[in-house]
């Protein structure tokens, strides 16, 4: 009976032995694990803080990348976001598993919102840059068309200067006599004669020439101060006035002056206007 005894004490201790081995290498392997799960979270949180804290970074990117104003005040909203998620990595505890989950879903749903914002930054600059293009466009063709406005009215101002000139009376053969004096004293009348030469582009109707006579001392022969014609901004006495009818033929006109001052030898000038022009013009003299 004592030999049963002692084999069963045997037995049942190294049972209880064995049973103590597994416990403790259990123990062991479940600290072992568990140490290393601890690392895992810390290097996932870790991972979370950099991840967030290069999210912070990106949003100050974009925003100096962005000139509208809306999207700029969205662009700080989400960025304030991600600051404050940043310090929550930082202060929630490596084993809180829940906490970490809940935190990466956070940063997922932080990388959609952002890659959002990305593609709307570069729809805005691809339609900036084509605005950019389309006024640059406009405005070379806007300076295209002033540089031809200008040519074309630059022409045109040309073209009516040479119709002006093509249009305009021209005065030829123009012919003055002293009539029945033989000295100067002695002239009571100067008579004018002119041709006006045909012109089929000149304007038809009535006309008024104007004929200056021209003294030696440059005093004009004028029977009144304000016998006056406009010519280039200014007003000039006129000795004669004459009405015309104009049918664009050729016209011979005749135009006196009756001497009622004293003449002195000399060269004098007729000068003959029409529609504020110099049409024609004679010197002659009297001796």
């Amino acid at each position: 009976m004592a030999n049963k005894k002692n084999t069963l004490q045997v037995v049942v201790g190294s049972i209880l032995i064995l049973l103590l081995i597994g416990v403790t290498v259990l123990l062991i392997s479940e600290k072992r694990a568990n140490n290393e799960l601890v690392q895992e979270f810390n290097l996932e949180k870790e991972d979370l803080e950099n991840q967030y804290t290069d999210f912070a970074k990106q949003y100050d990117e974009l925003k100096l990348t962005v000139s509208n104003d809306s999207l700029s005040v969205l662009l700080e909203q989400e960025q304030l976001k991600t600051q404050r998620l940043l310090e929550e990595p930082r202060t929630v505890k490596s084993t809180n598993a829940t906490e970490i989950r809940r935190l990466k879903k956070e940063l997922a749903t932080l990388r959609k919102v952002m890659i959002g914002y990305i593609n709307q930054i570069d729809s805005l600059s691809r339609l900036t840059t084509h605005q950019k293009e389309v006024i640059a466009d406009v405005t070379r063709k806007y300076n295209v068309a002033s540089q031809q406005i200008s040519s074309l009215a630059e022409e045109k101002k040309n073209l009516n200067k040479k119709v002006t000139l093509a249009a305009q009376l021209d005065a030829t053969n123009i012919n003055i006599f002293a009539k029945k004096a033989k000295k100067v004293k002695d002239v009571v009348k100067l008579k004018i004669n002119f041709t006006i030469v045909k012109n089929i582009t000149a304007e038809t109707g009535e006309r008024t020439l104007y004929v200056r006579i021209t003294k030696p001392d440059n005093g004009v022969l004028s029977k009144s101060d304000s016998n006056t014609f406009p010519y280039e901004n200014r007003e000039l006495v006129y000795s004669i006035k004459k009405y015309i009818e104009y049918n664009g033929e050729e016209q011979n006109v005749t135009v006196y002056w009756d001497v009622e001052e004293f003449l002195y030898a000399g060269s004098y000038r007729v000068d003959i206007f029409s529609d504020g022009t110099l049409i024609g013009s004679q010197s002659f003299n009297l001796d």
